[in-house]
């Protein structure tokens, strides 16, 4: 259970001051500067030993990614882009740091900019945020106006200027390099790789990518230091990670909490237990609409960390966006849901994708309504394992893996509706 003292998101409900100067109150932006004259290798260092791993639901070493940006400048200038096109079904967690405690992200990308040589960074803000803009641009107007941002930003000796730029509501624009496609005024449509965005990434100069929570825990660690972060969760697995629980829990809400806390003490805790008890509890998606679902009695003692829901639960951390179904819910619909999803925000630019994700929604249609027969489960697995790894992005994944999950875990289910179907026909 996480103490209240090593929150690093203390406003995350919005009950405090969210301007600079109640920021600051809590201890945000104190010695800035100072943590800056330390130097470029020992920011990278302290992250590597951290333990931070993406937030933004790959889970990479943030340590090691901003390592693989260039030391010395070619004359191409670097550039910092916060991925904050949070539109993963089930995923809020960077609205609340961008609504209620702005300055830990606009502080971070100061950091983490100058960790990176990066005079500029943009936030690529998703298109439906519009109150989460207007807090976001009024922080960073105000760290303008106290001279946080700009030249010589916080006594620092660095120039830096952060823009925010607003999408237009595309999930596809949450892949790392459809999102600098999109920030070029291009269609957000994901780019081949390599080349990576650390070589060539925005207007083809060296470019990281990140999510908002990798870049707004950041100035915390460094002033708390690396050990103090490394100190929450298991090996591999450190740190706090904010938790976006919603669904069938008595109390949906995003907490901050220490990875790796088990499920049952994460709903215990702060959701105050699942609707009608633990026994209603149908399925889990632990990390947002892409991960498998998982049944019920397996997740009540799974441990909310990457390797744990990957390894053992064949799903997966994501974003934390914890989905939780009773057993009111029809499962094969909810599923058939996300299917329509992934279909309907497909760039169709991979044939796999493009046509897949379209077949798998139709037989999933089917599915529903148990017009099929029972062979097609396998073939819909067969076509999902074809999708799967075989486009350029991971929309394809994100679109297989619900119903691999599916056909894994409730098999019976699908099965049960397609013969009382045909019973009811005959």
């Amino acid at each position: 259970m996480l103490k209240d003292q090593d929150r690093i998101f203390t406003n995350i409900y919005g009950m405090h001051d969210r301007t600079l100067k109640g920021a600051q109150s809590r201890g945000h932006w104190d010695g800035t500067a100072a943590i800056i004259k330390k130097g470029r290798d020992w920011i990278i260092d302290e992250m590597k030993a951290s333990g931070l791993r993406g937030r933004g639901g790959a889970g990479f070493p943030t340590g090691l990614k901003w390592s693989f940006m260039p030391k010395e400048s070619d004359g191409r200038p670097s550039y910092l882009v916060i991925n904050a096109d949070e539109s993963e079904p089930g995923t809020c967690k960077d609205r609340e740091i961008m609504r209620h405690d702005p300055h830990t992200l606009i502080e971070g990308a100061l950091i983490a900019s100058f960790a990176m040589q990066a005079h500029a960074c943009y936030i690529y803000l998703r298109g439906e945020y519009i109150r989460e803009r207007e807090a976001l641009q009024n922080a960073i107007d105000e760290a303008y106006a106290s001279g946080l941002l700009g030249k010589n930003a916080a006594k620092s000796g660095w120039d830096f200027d952060l823009y925010l730029h607003h999408g237009a509501g595309a999930y596809i624009c949450g892949e790392e390099t459809a999102l600098l496609e999109s920030l070029e005024g291009k269609k957000g449509m994901p780019r081949m790789k390599p080349p990576f965005p650390a070589g060539a990434g925005l207007y083809g100069c060296p470019t990281t990518v990140n999510n908002v929570e990798s870049i707004a825990v950041v100035p915390t660690i460094l002033r708390r230091g690396a050990s103090w972060f490394a100190g929450f969760g298991r090996q591999n697995n450190a740190g706090t990670k904010l938790f976006a629980i919603s669904g069938h829990v008595n109390n949906p809400c995003v907490v901050e909490e220490e990875m790796s806390i088990t499920f049952e003490e994460l709903i215990e805790k702060h959701c105050g237990g699942i609707r009608g008890g633990w026994d209603n509890l149908k399925a889990v998606i632990p990390g947002g609409s892409s991960v498998p679902c998982v049944r019920g009695e397996k997740m009540k003692d799974a441990i909310m960390d990457f390797d744990y829901l990957r390894g053992e639960l064949g799903s997966g951390l994501g974003t934390a966006a914890v989905i939780v179904m009773d057993n009111s819910v029809d499962i094969i619909k909810a599923i058939w849901r996300l299917s329509k999803f992934y279909k309907h925000e497909s760039c169709g630019q991979c044939t796999p994708c493009r046509e897949g994700t379209g077949w798998m929604m139709r037989v999933m249609e089917r599915l529903v309504q148990g017009n099929a027969s029972v062979e097609e489960i396998d073939m819909l697995f067969d076509v999902t394992k074809q999708v799967e790894g075989h486009t350029i992005c991971a929309l394809g994944d994100a679109a297989a893996w619900p119903i691999q999950g599916l056909i894994r875990n409730f098999r019976d289910e699908i099965e049960d509706r397609i013969k009382s179907k045909r019973i009811a026909a005959e």
